[in-house]
C-alpha cells in the first residue's frame, strides 16, 4: 500500500521534519507535550494528503467525526478534539496517529457488520490517543531518540495494518531498541482494549462487538501468529487479547443496539463506489432480487450510486424515492437527490431543493459543498462566495471551502480574491512556498482595495515569517 510506505518513510525520518520538536533522549522532555504531539501529526498529515490513497468524503468523514465525538464525550478527555480522515485502502485498518487524527480504511467500514463494531474499532484507537500512548512511549523506554520513537510508531502501524513493508522498514530502523520497546507496545494495546470497552459500553454500543469483530479480524489473519515475525506474532491480535476481552465484556448486560441509517447508508453507497460500475450493477441486483441483504433500503441507496455511476439516472430517481420513503428525512439522502436532480439536467429544481435542503440540516458539509458547486456552475457565483464566506467564519480552516471560494471568485474575475483564497488551500495543505506564491500574485493581480491589499500583505510577511523560520530550523538540525 503506497500510503502505508508514505507514512513509514516520513516517521523513520522526523528527525529531520519534526522542526522544533526537543530531542527525547534528554530525560527532562522525555514526554512530547500535545502541542509537540500535533505539531507532529500535522507533519505527518501533510504527507498523508498528498498521497494518491487519501480519500476526500466529507459525508464519510462527517459521519467518524460524529460517531468519534460520541465516543469522547465518554473518555476521560471529554473535549478532545480528534480528526478523522479516509484511507482508500480495502485492507481491514485504523490507526492513530500523534496528535489526535485518526486514520480509517474503507475496508474497516466495509467488513463491520455493525455500528457497534465499527464503533469498537474507533474505541480503541481513541483509547491509544486519551491515553497519549505516543507520548509515554518516550518515558516508558527511558527516554528513547526520537528516530526509535519513531520507529515504534511504525512497528505499531504497520502491525496494526499487517502491511508486507514492516519487515523492511523495520530493518531499517534501530531493530534493537524496537525489540526492547515491544513489551511497551503490547501493553499499551492491551491497554486500548480494556479504556475502549468502557468506552464503548458508555456510549451506548454493544460491548461484545469489540470481541466479535477483532475475533473475526484473527481469523481472516490466522497466518500472522504461525509466520510472522517475532514482534508480529503477539501483535496486534491475539488469543490472549480477544479472551480478555470476552472475560471482561461478561460483566455488562446483553444489550440489542439499533444501528443508526447513516452507518447503512454509507457502507452501501461505499460498497457502490468499489471496482467497476457493471460489476457492481450486478452485485446490488442479484442481492435485492434474492433477498440477500441486511437492510433493503440501503441496498437500494447503493444501488442508486451505481446507477449514477452508469448515468441512469431516471432509474436512480426511482430507486432513491424507494430509499426516501423507508427512511424519511435524512441529509444523506438529501445529498444524494440535490445530485440526482443536476444529473437530470433540472437545475432551477436542483438550487431551490439544495436551498430547502440545507434550511433543514444546516451543517452537514456535503450539501453545503454541493450547493456552493452547483450555484457557481450555474452561474451564481456571487452567491456561492457568499455561503462560503459565512461558513468559513464557523470553520477556517476548512480547505474545501477556500477551494469554492477561489472557484467563485475565479468566475467573477475577481482575482485578488481568488489568489487568496487559493494561498489558504495551499497554506492548509502544508505546501507553504505554493501559497506564497499565490498572495504574491494577488499583491500584483490590479484589483481589490486597500482593505484586501493589507490583509493580503499581512498574511504574506505572516507566511514568510514562518518559511524563514521552518529553513532556519532545518538548518540547525544538520548542524548547517
Amino acid at each position: 500500500m503506497k500510503l502505508a510506505i508514505t507514512v513509514l518513510l516520513l516517521l523513520f525520518s522526523l528527525a529531520g521534519l519534526a522542526e522544533g520538536l526537543p530531542d527525547i533522549a534528554d530525560a527532562s522532555q522525555a514526554a512530547l507535550s500535545p502541542e509537540q504531539e500535533k505539531q507532529l501529526g500535522e507533519q505527518i498529515m501533510r504527507e498523508i494528503r498528498a498521497d494518491p490513497s487519501y480519500l476526500d468524503d466529507p459525508e464519510l468523514v462527517q459521519y467518524l467525526d460524529d460517531l468519534g465525538q460520541r465516543l469522547v464525550v465518554n473518555t476521560t478527555m471529554p473535549g478532545l478534539n480528534l480528526n478523522f480522515f479516509m484511507v482508500q485502502d480495502n485492507t481491514v485498518n485504523a490507526f492513530a496517529l500523534p496528535g489526535g487524527f485518526v486514520g480509517v480504511n474503507t475496508g474497516l467500514i466495509l467488513t463491520a457488520e455493525s455500528e457497534s463494531e465499527l464503533a469498537s474499532v474507533l474505541a480503541h484507537e481513541i483509547s491509544h490517543i486519551t491515553q497519549r500512548h505516543y507520548a509515554r512511549m518516550g518515558v516508558e523506554t527511558k527516554g528513547s531518540s526520537l528516530e526509535s520513537l519513531a520507529a515504534l510508531a511504525v512497528a505499531i502501524l504497520t502491525a496494526r495494518g499487517g502491511s508486507q513493508v514492516s519487515g523492511a522498514a523495520l530493518a531499517a530502523a534501530q531493530a534493537n531498541a524496537i525489540q526492547s520497546q515491544l513489551d511497551v507496545t503490547r501493553a499499551h494495546e492491551e491497554e486500548a482494549d480494556r479504556v475502549g470497552l468502557g468506552v464503548l459500553a458508555k456510549s451506548g454500543f454493544d460491548p461484545r462487538a469489540m470481541a466479535t469483530f477483532f475475533e473475526r479480524l484473527q481469523k481472516s489473519t490466522r497466518l500472522y501468529e504461525n509466520n510472522a515475525p517475532v514482534y508480529l506474532r503477539d501483535h496486534p491480535l491475539t488469543s490472549q487479547r480477544i479472551a480478555a476481552i470476552e472475560n471482561r465484556v461478561q460483566g455488562y448486560p446483553y444489550k440489542q443496539v439499533v444501528d443508526s441509517p447513516d452507518f447503512w447508508l454509507l457502507r452501501e453507497r461505499l460498497l457502490a463506489d468499489q471496482g467497476e460500475p457493471n460489476d457492481a450493477l450486478t452485485y446490488f441486483e442479484t442481492a435485492l432480487k434474492q433477498g440477500k441483504y441486511e437492510n433493503e433500503a440501503a441496498y437500494r441507496f447503493g444501488l442508486t450510486e451505481v446507477l449514477m455511476r452508469l448515468g441512469k439516472y431516471s432509474r436512480a430517481e426511482q430507486e432513491l424515492a424507494k430509499v426516501q420513503k423507508a427512511f424519511g428525512p435524512n441529509p444523506i439522502i438529501a445529498t444524494m437527490q440535490g445530485r440526482v436532480l443536476l444529473a437530470l439536467g433540472r437545475k432551477k429544481e436542483a438550487l431551490a431543493y439544495y436551498a430547502d435542503a440545507l434550511a433543514s440540516y444546516p451543517d452537514y458539509k456535503a450539501l453545503i459543498y454541493d450547493y456552493a458547486g452547483a450555484l457557481i456552475d450555474n452561474g451564481h457565483a456571487a452567491e456561492a462566495a457568499r455561503l462560503a464566506t459565512s461558513r468559513l467564519r464557523q470553520d477556517p480552516d476548512d480547505i474545501d471551502l477556500y477551494q469554492l471560494s477561489a472557484r467563485a471568485y475565479a468566475s467573477l474575475g475577481k482575482n485578488l480574491l481568488e489568489h487568496q483564497a487559493q494561498a489558504e488551500v495551499y497554506y492548509l495543505a502544508g505546501n507553504l512556498p505554493a501559497a506564497i506564491d499565490q498572495l504574491q500574485l494577488a499583491e500584483k493581480s490590479g484589483d481589490g482595495d486597500f482593505y484586501s491589499h493589507s490583509m493580503v500583505e499581512a498574511r504574506l510577511r505572516q507566511f514568510k515569517a514562518m518559511a524563514a523560520e521552518a529553513s532556519g530550523k532545518k538548518k540547525k538540525h544538520r548542524g548547517l
